[in-house]
């Protein structure tokens, strides 16, 4: 039974057991209250994550990123529910790479103070990081697209979640016990556990998925097929991020605002950056690359967002969005096709905020929630935070892409769960190969000329047989419907 009883001004006062001893604890309500928002904001930045790949890829794919975010999303849940919080977050593992199984299925998992501090019952620090769970590997499927069978990424997700992510949040937030925490890394919101490690499991998708059908011609020359679900997209997860760095601080108090501070400056400024850029090529203000700068400036800012002054943020934005501008490039050099620039935004992107942290971290800034003060970065002459800062990176890096090489490997040989399509189903598109339904239907003129004549009409059959299906060009229609089209 739960002892939980209110104090004279309503915030909730609990017992919980040290060494058989009863002792009292306080929850502030606000702090509470704020959490249980941060969590909902955080949950929004999911969907908006579908709708800015959807909104980037050809129509014809469009849905299966949309889909993908919600379906991901589930398989996560389960997942942290199963075993993932007790591996990320467990308070009794000896060992400093992964956590225990103490936790298995939520046991235990109620009012005890949180894994991240005593400001919050576990219960709810755990709701809050499945969130953060869930959207990291949507961010790393979006690798998938165009050219991927959905089944196999569901299970994919699940083994990925369980062995790239949780041991990487264990050793990054798993306070005193996880080795990065211990040796004195600075990762307030997800550099490494949420960006670094998602950008370089897309680099290891693209590298094992081989290019699309007609990389490099003009077939795959294409335009984002609906900007304005680049947009929406951007807003929700520009919305939803004030939760994702704002909630990092655990808390409602002066290190939340001034992390949504400087989450707001170097989204702007990354924007801007990346907008300027492409101006410079194309002498057009791009709306594409203006969001995409945004969400550079977004990860950028990420890992630091507790621990840096607001006239950084201006860095975060500038550097962030040229890197990640320019790590586009990258696909080129190397020949991997990384349909939606995953690893150029959230790989490099995490690369540069963790090491910016190591230049910009204020022990002053830290110190806004009134917890104990850090060395700080390079303002405050810790000049050992970048190799920190360095060896957290590259450890994030190193195991994602290892280890997703290998997952991908392993379940491709499972009977039924290869990952590629095949040809017919890349044509058509992976929405009607792989889930019969369109993002959406437009139909054709040719469905409304003369139908007495014998038009016939389909719309989304998911074959390739449709005469009228809308994954064929206005010139088959033509050439299959002459009558129709001559009427």
């Amino acid at each position: 039974m739960v002892n939980v009883t209110s104090t004279e001004n309503g915030d909730m006062l609990t017992y919980y057991d040290v060494d058989g001893t009863p002792t009292p604890l306080i929850y502030n309500l606000g702090n509470m209250a704020w959490i249980i928002v941060a969590s909902a904001l955080v949950f929004i930045m999911i969907p908006g994550l579908g709708f800015f790949y959807a909104g980037l890829l050809r129509k014809k794919s469009a849905l299966s990123m949309i889909w993908m975010s919600m379906a991901i999303m589930s398989v996560v849940t389960f997942e942290w529910f199963f075993w993932g919080f007790s591996l990320a977050f467990s308070t009794t593992s000896s060992n400093k790479f992964i956590g225990n199984l103490d936790n298995f299925g939520l046991m235990g998992v109620d009012i005890n103070p949180s894994t991240g501090g005593t400001t919050l019952p576990q219960l709810l620090f755990c709701i809050y990081q499945m969130m953060f769970a869930a959207i990291t590997p949507v961010i790393a499927c979006g690798a998938f697209a165009d050219r991927a069978r959905l089944g196999p990424i569901l299970i994919f997700t699940f083994c990925w979640s369980t062995i790239v992510y949780n041991p990487i949040a264990y050793w990054t937030w798993n306070v005193g016990k996880g080795w990065a925490n211990v040796m004195g890394g600075l990762d307030f919101a997800g550099g490494t556990p949420v960006h670094i490690s998602s950008g370089t499991a897309a680099l290891a998708i693209s590298i094992f998925l081989g290019k699309r059908k007609g990389y490099g011609t003009e077939q795959l020359a294409y335009r984002p097929h609906n900007v304005a679900y680049v947009v929406l997209g951007t807003v929700f997860l520009w919305f939803g991020w004030f939760g994702f760095n704002g909630g990092s601080a655990l808390g409602a108090n002066l290190r939340a605002v001034q992390a949504m501070m400087v989450t707001q400056v170097a989204t702007a400024v990354g924007g801007l950056t990346w907008m300027f850029w492409d101006w410079r090529l194309e002498r057009k203000w791009s709306t594409v690359g203006f969001c995409s700068g945004a969400i550079s400036g977004l990860v950028a800012i990420t890992p630091a967002s507790g621990y840096v002054g607001t006239p950084a943020a201006v860095a975060f934005g500038v550097v962030g969005g040229t890197a990640c501008n320019f790590a586009t490039g990258l696909k080129n050099i190397l020949g991997y096709d990384d349909a939606l620039d995953i690893f150029a935004a959230h790989g490099v992107g995490g690369i540069v905020g963790n090491i910016l942290t190591a230049f910009f971290a204020d022990s002053r800034v830290a110190s806004f929630d009134g917890s104990a003060p850090i060395p700080g970065g390079w303002i405050n002459h810790n000049w050992i935070q970048l190799g920190y800062q360095l060896a957290d990176s590259a450890s994030g890096f190193g195991w994602s892409f290892v280890v997703t090489l290998i997952l991908l490997f392993a379940i491709d040989r499972i009977p039924g769960c290869h990952f590629r399509s095949t040809e017919e189903e890349e044509i058509l598109g992976i929405d009607l190969a792989q889930i019969g339904e369109e993002v959406m239907v437009i139909p054709l003129l040719h469905d409304f000329v003369n139908p007495e004549q014998g038009a016939e009409i389909h719309h989304a059959t998911g074959s390739t047989d449709a005469k009228f299906s809308p994954a064929h060009s206005e010139k088959d229609l033509e050439a299959q419907a002459p009558s129709a089209s001559s009427a």
